[in-house]
């Protein structure tokens, strides 16, 4: 008698519940066919368990204790594919549109093939070209005429600005698009920087995140999705979350998305605002 759980040999089995050679009467066993060869144990005997061999002179090691191997869920295509989280596509790209006041679009000497947008016309047909192609997010950036620049940079939280007319007018021609605004004073500022900026050259925080969350809330009237901040100012967030929320915006997001400082990298886009600092730099 075999030990209790051991297998029997495969020879000793019969047919188990194998389909039957071709030819026979019926070709696979019946459902009570195959519980009864279960009851009794009839069960093919598993294959034997054969490890990969490593190469000669691999160190033979006591395995590390982890109980965590994230490995596990790359090790084949059907894995990878269940287990990724992310997947690009269209739909998962913000498209930057610079506008301006103009109607007709003028080119961007930093960025070549790149155009401020005339916001009636240029804007409209960029915005129609893209959701072609399956993109449907965008985020605004404006160049904003020296007149209207100030060092506290006011121009930022005006209703009929070029921003919240520009939000408007998208609104309505394409109803489901996701608008990101650029939360920031730079684009208004007559210094050129971030924030409200004193006589000794020092950046005013907190009066500064005082004007952010007028600016945020300006653009969620007019009908953004997602405020997005990229101001650098310290307290931000919380300041711009109390203040939507305090004026019912409760749905819109806010998605802190950049941090600019010094960098030539944001070079191109200080063009395309015409917003360069009029003096010193953003390290601070």
């Amino acid at each position: 008698m075999l030990p209790l759980g051991a297998a029997l040999p495969y020879q000793e089995l019969g047919q188990g519940c194998a389909p039957r050679p071709s030819g026979s009467a019926a070709s696979r066993r019946t459902i009570e066919e195959c519980e009864a060869d279960a009851v009794a144990g009839k069960f093919p005997a598993p294959p034997p368990l054969v490890r990969p061999k490593a190469p000669e002179g691999t160190p033979e090691i006591r395995p590390l204790d982890m109980a965590k191997r994230p490995r596990r869920n790359r090790k084949s295509p059907a894995l990878r594919a269940a287990f990724q989280e992310t997947s690009i596509s269209p739909a998962n790209f913000v498209l930057p549109l610079f506008i301006h006041e103009g109607e007709e679009d003028a080119p961007i000497g930093a960025m070549p093939g790149c155009y401020r947008l005339g916001w009636r016309h240029g804007l409209l047909d960029e915005v129609y070209k893209a959701r072609d192609v399956g993109v449907n997010s965008f985020v605004l950036f404006p160049k904003v005429p020296d007149a209207l620049k100030s060092p506290t940079g006011d121009e930022a939280y005006n209703d009929n600005g070029l921003v919240p007319r520009t939000i408007r007018l998208l609104k309505d021609k394409f109803p489901d698009i996701v608008i990101y605004t650029d939360v920031a004073l730079d684009p208004y500022s007559s210094d050129g920087h971030d924030g409200i900026v004193r006589e000794d050259g020092v950046i005013m925080n907190d009066e500064t995140v005082y004007q952010l969350c007028k600016q945020a809330v300006s653009q969620a009237r007019a009908g953004a999705d997602v405020v997005s901040p990229s101001d650098m100012m310290d307290g931000r967030i919380g300041a711009l979350r109390s203040a939507l929320d305090a004026e019912g915006f409760h749905d819109v997001s806010i998605m802190s998305y950049t941090a600019k400082y010094a960098s030539s990298f944001y070079g191109p886009f200080r063009e395309a605002l015409d917003s360069n600092p009029r003096f010193g730099d953003k390290k601070t």
